[in-house]
């Protein structure tokens, strides 16, 4: 199994991508918008089967100390809309 790569930079995070943070998975969700520029925070939600259930926010410094992208490992989200569900949002 590969191992896990330090992230170094927030520009490469991404919503498919599996990361470990102090032993658990987690999912990154979205820059917080009510962050302020010279401090930014991210918030990740662990993903399923983890033994913890809360979002985590982290702040630029944590981000590049803590998070570690795990390779071969994504996020699959399997969301479909049907033809029923799709008329009933237009009217």
């Amino acid at each position: 199994m590969n191992e896990p790569t330090l992230v170094y930079d927030s520009t490469l995070l991404k919503t498919s991508a599996v990361y470990q943070i102090e032993g658990c998975l987690y999912r990154f969700l979205w820059k917080d918008p009510y962050s302020t520029i010279s401090a930014p925070k991210y918030v990740f939600r662990p993903i399923n089967g983890q033994r913890r259930q809360k979002d985590l926010s982290i702040n630029r410094r944590q981000l590049l100390s803590k998070v570690y992208e795990v390779p071969g490992m994504q996020i699959q989200s399997n969301a479909t809309a049907s033809e029923s569900s799709v008329q009933l949002g237009l009217f």
